[in-house]
């Protein structure tokens, strides 16, 4: 059996680099995607939905070099489901309880382009960092 998920979002907030114990890079990204439609009664909705993604070795250098808050991504990879609950990873913040969708990358493509950089960033920080659910 093979699973692969392709998304574009943007960056939440700036990427995160760690190293595990052998010294293999390993970069923690926060990525948004949107989606805008009309609901039954004609009013416009806009869906955002959060994904935590894991990217390994020369990748996760790359991206923790050239990626920031803002920028557009194209990630390849697979989702990785809550060994508790078998889905999405659930949180809380302020009382409200939201999910994010666990993806370990086999592929990031940095959709940006300098002139997309700074309206992204833009776009982005309309909202709030306590609004990014980890």
């Amino acid at each position: 059996m093979y699973q692969t998920i392709i998304l574009i979002g943007n960056l939440g907030k700036d990427p995160e680099m760690r190293f595990t114990p052998s010294g293999q890079p390993v970069t923690t990204l926060s990525v948004a995607t949107n989606r805008r439609y009309n609901n039954p009664n004609g009013q416009p909705v806009k869906e955002t939905t959060w994904f935590r993604i894991t990217v390994w070795g020369k990748q996760a250098e790359a991206c923790n070099q050239h990626l920031h808050k803002g920028s557009r991504v194209l990630v390849e990879g697979r989702l990785t489901p809550d060994p508790e609950t078998g889905g999405p990873h659930i949180w809380e913040n302020k009382g409200k309880y939201g999910a994010s969708y666990e993806v370990n990358a086999s592929a990031v493509r940095f959709v940006s382009g300098r002139e997309d950089s700074e309206e992204s960033e833009t776009h982005m920080n309309t909202s709030s960092e306590s609004d990014i659910p980890f």
